[in-house]
């Protein structure tokens, strides 16, 4: 009976072990259920302070998490990866609030010389490989621009093409054009696209 009492016991303690840490409260013995770590600060008057270190540190960072969070000191702000650890792309999250909420697609050229219907055009696609491999940089830049990571970051607007070339027929909500060639060109026609951050 008394062997019984102790393995009860035992797995009593081991169970209210793993539920305790399950979460983490720091100043808080409630730690919200959907938070791994809820920091409360006793005063209302403190805050969290994440590592914080130069760009070239950052960048130095072997395989980042995705989500990672720095504090990057010389572009002043909290710095996230949104690549992957084997291709890391750090963002400002400031910048999602201070910039600019939409932004001109880099050019391309549309090839109008032969009638066609149903042509399409992956306009992130597009702009994910211009942002990822530009042709040159200034010195000390980073290899590749900031893009948004997904399709769906963005909505995608036409504001201008020639109509006399092309038929718009459909945008995707990933960004695919749709378009007819209704006229044959001797020039490759353009489209202005605006892409604006949901």
């Amino acid at each position: 009976m008394m062997t019984m009492k102790k393995y009860f016991f035992t797995l009593l303690c081991l169970s209210v072990i793993g539920t305790l840490q399950a979460q983490v409260g720091i100043n808080t013995t409630t730690p919200h259920s959907s938070a791994a770590l809820d920091i409360t600060s006793p005063g209302n008057n403190q805050g969290v302070l994440l590592p914080r270190m130069t760009t070239a540190q950052k960048l130095a960072i072997a395989t980042p998490a995705k989500g990672l969070l720095v504090y990057d000191t010389d572009r002043k702000c909290i710095s996230q990866n949104t690549g992957s650890e084997s291709a890391p792309l750090w963002v400002c999250l400031m910048d999602l609030d201070t910039h600019v909420r939409s932004f001109y697609m880099p050019s391309i050229a549309i090839d109008a010389s032969t009638l066609a219907t149903s042509k399409s055009l992956d306009l992130y696609d597009e702009y994910k490989k211009q942002f990822g491999s530009p042709t040159a940089s200034s010195a000390g830049a980073p290899v590749s621009i900031p893009y948004f990571p997904a399709a769906t970051d963005l909505y995608y607007y036409i504001t201008y093409y020639d109509n006399t070339v092309l038929k718009v027929n459909s945008i995707s909500v990933s960004g695919v054009v749709n378009y007819d060639v209704i006229l044959e060109a001797d020039y490759n026609s353009f489209m202005n696209v605006v892409f604006v951050v949901k």
